[in-house]
């Protein structure tokens, strides 16, 4: 059993499930997702579209439906005993099946750690408490695990095998209507409604700057999967005032491929662009009562993962009351323009993809999946066929 709630979440659990059904045939799966899990031939208990927002007052829009899609999962474990389950980031949905699998005797593992080392640390007793096996995908986490006395492997991260362009360059520009010996500007506004609506227009904005300063600039919009149109009609005004400009449905990689530079939402994305090489800028902005009330409680300097991983800053990171349109087109001015510049961020960037593990994650974190779902099995088996044990023999 499988939940996942959003695009980085569904695609990690595709390619988890894929490696599993190699490493040992037959291997079925359910449970939350999306289209990527589902391409899998895992049945969708609940369709991940509508749950997957960020911050603490958005998290109350999909309170009711979320209790309900739980109660549904929570009995789909209970009918069908999965002999593991596998928690996919998403951390303010998934703990609360954590105790509902536990009580189930169903072992669990947490594949892609929330942020709890950021904020909420906390949390570490609830997973200490549930969970039997932690599978992190960056450096840095497995000794905070540890130290807490929780289970924990580094797998590397997923990304490395998953981050591969379908076209060159010229292909995707020519493909797009764009001109590949024309500067590229990437615009990679998140996979959640809520990110686009709070940092789409304002992204629309600074291009609109860059484009005075840049003669012959272009832009190329990545657009995540299930997202509905009305998030994306503020690009109208790009098209209105006769910028040259694309969007791109689900081909992340390909744009990342094409781009010169990349503004990116702060989240998965930033690491793709990495894996790239893009020099980029990082923007965030959430609900005003959201960051007034998480800023309290964070403790990192840096929120974007390049820079949490490299473990200082080495990209440009503009969030909150800093994400302005002035800020971001002057940013992005500069990395069209100051190549010196572009080059130390590349070196720097290219230090935190050597840090991120070797290809094969996925394929290494199925087989602790499997370990942990083989451990349970063995222990049931003992316990059925002991003496005096009342329990139907399974074996």
């Amino acid at each position: 059993m499988i939940s996942c709630g959003e695009a980085s979440g569904d695609l990690y659990a595709r390619a988890l499930v894929h490696a599993m059904q190699q490493q040992a045939p037959g291997t079925t799966a359910f449970g939350f997702g999306g289209a990527q899990l589902a391409a899998t031939g895992a049945e969708l208990i609940g369709d991940y579209r509508g749950f997957s927002v960020t911050g603490l007052t958005e998290a109350l829009s999909v309170l009711r439906k979320s209790w309900r899609m739980l109660d549904t999962l929570g009995e789909a474990a209970r009918t069908r005993k999965p002999d593991v389950f596998v928690a996919i980031d998403f951390p303010d949905f998934n703990f609360r099946l954590l105790p509902v699998l536990h009580k189930l005797d169903i072992p669990i593992v947490y594949y892609i750690s929330p942020q709890l080392w950021a904020w909420r640390a906390g949390r570490l007793k609830t997973l200490k408490k549930y969970v039997s096996k932690m599978l992190v995908i960056f450096p840095f986490e497995e000794a905070i695990y540890a130290d807490a006395g929780v289970p924990v492997e580094f797998v590397g991260h997923p990304l490395i095998d998953l981050a591969v362009a379908t076209r060159s360059r010229g292909e995707t520009c020519r493909a797009a209507g764009l001109d590949p010996d024309r500067p590229v500007v990437a615009l990679l506004p998140g996979s959640r409604p809520n990110e686009l609506r709070l940092l789409l227009p304002t992204l629309v904005e600074s291009a609109m700057r860059v484009a005075r300063e840049v003669p012959g600039v272009q832009f190329l919009v990545a657009r995540a999967p299930a997202l509905d149109d009305e998030l994306f009609a503020s690009l109208q005004v790009l098209q209105t005032a006769g910028l040259t400009m694309a969007v791109l449905d689900g081909k992340t990689d390909d744009v990342l491929e094409a781009a010169d530079v990349v503004i990116t939402a702060s989240g998965t994305a930033t690491v793709q662009t990495a894996l790239h090489h893009r020099p980029m800028v990082i923007v965030y902005r959430v609900s005003p009562v959201t960051y007034a009330i998480a800023r309290r409680f964070v403790r990192v300097a840096n929120y974007g993962m390049v820079n949490l991983v490299a473990g200082r800053s080495v990209v440009r990171e503009l969030i909150q009351e800093a994400c302005t349109a002035e800020a971001i087109a002057a940013e992005v001015c500069s990395l069209l323009t100051d190549g010196a510049r572009v080059d130390i961020m590349r070196r720097d960037v290219e230090e935190v993809v050597q840090k991120l593990g070797g290809p094969g994650a996925a394929g290494r974190a199925a087989a602790a999946v499997l370990a942990v779902a083989g451990d349970h099995a063995s222990r049931q088996a003992l316990t059925e066929n002991a003496p005096g044990s009342t329990r139907p023999n399974r074996s």
